[in-house]
């Protein structure tokens, strides 16, 4: 991704993601209940992200459909790599390290991480 998203764009993105293409309208209901944002905020938002050509628009009729350029995995690939270039040294161990010393690995999340190292493995 070539340019870093908002907290906000990256809840507009999860609609996008989820489905698309959408109108702004569409984005301003599913981000009503949890948010609570006018359509005019979802508005700018969704100019910022054209802005940085992060998603494109076609026109439909008076209105503009909107759909993510970026797929979700390639933003989570690329947002993953850079916090782990960031905090850890582009090291995987020490962020686990860092997340089980503070007790925020469940034995599920432990079991993921056993069965995905012996997937890698084989």
């Amino acid at each position: 991704m070539h340019e870093k998203i908002s907290e906000a764009e990256h809840a507009v993105m999860e609609a996008l993601w989820e489905q698309s293409p959408l109108t702004a309208a569409d984005v301003a209901e599913r981000l009503a209940a949890g948010r609570g944002w006018s359509i005019q905020t979802v508005k700018t938002l969704l100019s910022r992200l054209l802005a940085k050509e992060i998603i494109a628009a076609e026109q439909d009729g008076r209105r503009f459909l909107y759909r993510p350029l970026v797929g979700r995995d390639v933003y989570v690939a690329g947002e993953s790599g850079k916090l782990l270039d960031r905090l850890f040294g582009g090291r995987l161990s020490p962020l686990v390290a860092q997340l089980a010393k503070q007790d925020r690995l469940s034995a599920d999340d432990i079991a993921e991480i056993e069965a995905l190292l012996k997937e890698l493995k084989a």
